[in-house]
């Protein structure tokens, strides 16, 4: 028993033992903690202010200028003269040393921060500001911060005539249609938006309603109807002087004339004329002949006139009332036969062939204005596409080259628009409308489309010629135009090999029925063109940061932008050397919206920052009625 009583008292004195062990560091720890804790926090306290400090210190620098404070390497601030300075090297305050590091930072291709590998920034720097301390124990402060060039930001901006006037182009023109732009161009000395009647009108034969007329190059033809007082046809030479003269070289009558297809190609030269003559609704002119004389005609089935004629290749198309007529032309001699014929959903009264459809302005129609056809067999045809533009009458149409859009004019409404811009990328279905425009009062009667992402609109009524300025298709607007009281009963524009370009009119002007305006600023556009701006240089290096330009890009053209950032050279930005690069810095890659300008300081090339900027714009277009055009640009930048 009482073996036991001293076996246990030794096992109790053994784990006492093992208890003070433990315990005892720990009791001795918070003793000594207790102690220092109260101080420690009090440094801490210390330590914080000091890291503040040193952080709006920085701050305060860094708005003085970038390019003396964005140098790497270890500092500490100094108050000097009512400000704070940075000085190289650690600083001892008391029993606390303080110190901040300046260092680069590196971006990916997203523009994200990384630690290794991406491209130097060098408008960003990361600040880590640290305190430390010994007593009564050691231990420190640390804050990082990313700082950047956002103060004394500025813009370089150009937007005026004036200011484009400094750069340097090729194939291209600059404009004051909206305040300056830069557009391609090629020839011609008019403007379509300040339309003029300077050059000499001609008389047409006789006292008949001219209302048809088409024109190529050199030669307007025109006729009229209406009445038995005036000619069938009358051919006009249009001599390539400056200003143009018009006369007469030939005529040709015994029908009334309500349209008129004109071709001078691999096929001879005729004239086709739209009539109301029941047995002859095409008459075909052979122009070679003198006096000119029938060739042939084309008997359309039942009694109604011709509305329209176009001819492509050896078909003709004809609209008949509500009936869609092609017939054959391989020979131009004699009777015609049909080939096919369809209905339409009203009166064809204007049609037009582009490759393999056709497009047919309506009226009469309550849902349709427009519909387009498929004549890749003329034997066979179709209606594949239509537009209800909720006006009242399909009057006229004008497909550009590449199909891609239709100009339709429509007649006089007090609650519809009269002028419509569809999409016909797509020929299938309901086409959409993209833009229209109010005739403010004029009832329209021809439409065609000229250089310069203009439309001109002819009719009766309020202005009887207006110009619209179509470059911007979800809004188009009015640019100029002309007071003709007589009335506007058709018209034809015409692009000649030396670039000028014309539009040719029809009037109710009983001694003057066919005037010429010149238009501009030019006539056929070239397809490519580029703008480089003068040099922006301010005296010493900056950071340019972001790019934005502001243009329209019409159907069936392009364009694009690059930088060039330089260093000066030995005669400050004269002899800089200008590399041009899109937004990933190289010369393959172009600005199409806004975008960061990408940053390089590897002395090589292209620089940012830098000290000389430029800018360029490319221009092309496959259309030659429709040029991209520049109106602004602004680059943000910072010293």
């Amino acid at each position: 028993m009482n073996i036991k009583r001293k076996g246990q008292t030794i096992i109790e004195i053994v784990l006492a033992m093992g208890l003070t062990s433990i315990l005892l560091p720990a009791l001795l720890t918070g003793l000594v903690a207790s102690r220092t804790g109260q101080p420690n926090a009090r440094q801490r306290t210390t330590a914080v202010a000091l890291v503040t400090e040193s952080f709006e210190a920085v701050r305060v620098v860094r708005a003085r200028g970038w390019t003396t404070f964005a140098v790497n390497g270890t500092y500490h601030p100094v108050p000097s003269s009512g400000t704070w300075t940075l000085v190289p090297g650690t600083q001892v305050i008391g029993d606390f040393v303080r110190s901040l590091t300046i260092a680069d930072v590196r971006r990916n291709s997203s523009g994200e921060i990384v630690t290794t590998g991406g491209n130097l920034d060098p408008s960003t720097k990361l600040i880590t500001h640290t305190v430390s301390w010994s007593v009564p124990m050691p231990a420190s402060v640390s804050f990082s911060a990313y700082l950047t060039r956002y103060l004394e930001n500025d813009a370089y901006i150009q937007t005026t005539e004036a200011e484009f006037l400094t750069g340097a182009r090729i194939g291209t023109t600059i404009t004051n249609t909206a305040g300056g732009e830069v557009a391609l161009s090629s020839g011609g000395t008019g403007q379509w938006c300040d339309p003029n009647l300077s050059i000499t009108a001609l008389d047409l034969p006789n006292q008949g309603v001219a209302n048809a007329l088409t024109a190529i190059e050199g030669r307007a033809f025109a006729g009229t109807g209406e009445n038995a007082s005036g000619i069938s046809f009358a051919d006009v030479f249009i001599a390539n002087t400056n200003p143009p003269s018009a006369s007469i070289t030939g005529t040709f009558d015994g029908f009334k004339t309500n349209d008129i297809f004109g071709e001078s190609n691999g096929y001879g030269e005729y004239a086709y004329l739209a009539t109301d003559t029941n047995d002859k609704e095409i008459e075909i002119i052979a122009l070679s002949a003198s006096p000119y004389t029938e060739a042939g005609y084309f008997d359309a089935a039942g009694q109604a006139d011709a509305n329209s004629v176009y001819v492509t290749g050896n078909v003709g198309y004809m609209t008949q009332n509500n009936i869609f007529r092609t017939f054959d032309l391989s020979s131009r001699s004699g009777s015609r036969p049909q080939l096919g014929a369809l209905t339409l959903a009203g009166t064809g009264t204007k049609v037009i062939v582009v490759g393999n459809y056709a497009f047919v302005s309506v009226s009469g129609s309550s849902g349709t204005e427009m519909q387009i056809l498929d004549v890749t067999n003329p034997a066979s045809l179709a209606v594949v596409g239509q537009a209800n533009v909720d006006g009242t009458d399909g009057r006229d149409v004008y497909i550009n080259l590449s199909a891609t859009r239709a100009y339709l004019a429509t007649s006089a409404s007090s609650s519809q628009r009269e002028m419509f811009i569809l999409d016909i990328s797509t020929k299938t279905g309901d086409r959409p409308v993209l833009g229209s425009y109010e005739a403010s009062g004029m009832s329209p009667k021809g439409i065609t489309v000229v250089p310069g992402n203009k439309a001109v609109l002819v009719g009766t009524g309020g202005q009887e010629y207006q110009v619209i300025n179509i470059t911007d298709e979800s809004a188009p607007a009015e640019c100029g135009g002309l007071n003709i009281d007589t009335g506007v009963n058709g018209v034809a524009s015409v692009i000649e090999a030396d670039g000028d370009a014309y539009s040719y009119i029809i009037t109710g002007d009983a001694g003057t029925e066919l005037k010429i305006i010149e238009g501009g600023p030019g006539g056929k556009y070239s397809t490519s063109g580029s703008y480089e701006s003068a040099t922006f240089d301010l005296g010493y290096q900056l950071a340019f940061n972001r790019f934005f330009a502001n243009y329209i890009r019409p159907d069936q053209s392009d364009i694009n932008f690059q930088v060039a950032v330089a260093d000066a050279g030995s005669d400050g930005c004269n002899d800089a050397g200008f590399v041009f690069v899109g937004p990933d810095g190289t010369s393959g890659t172009f600005f199409t919206s806004p975008a960061a300008i990408p940053f390089s300081d590897d002395g090589i090339g292209y620089e940012n920052p830098g000290r000389c900027f430029r800018y360029k714009v490319f221009f092309s277009t496959t259309d030659q009625n429709a040029t991209p055009v520049f109106y602004d640009v602004s680059v943000n930048y910072s010293p």
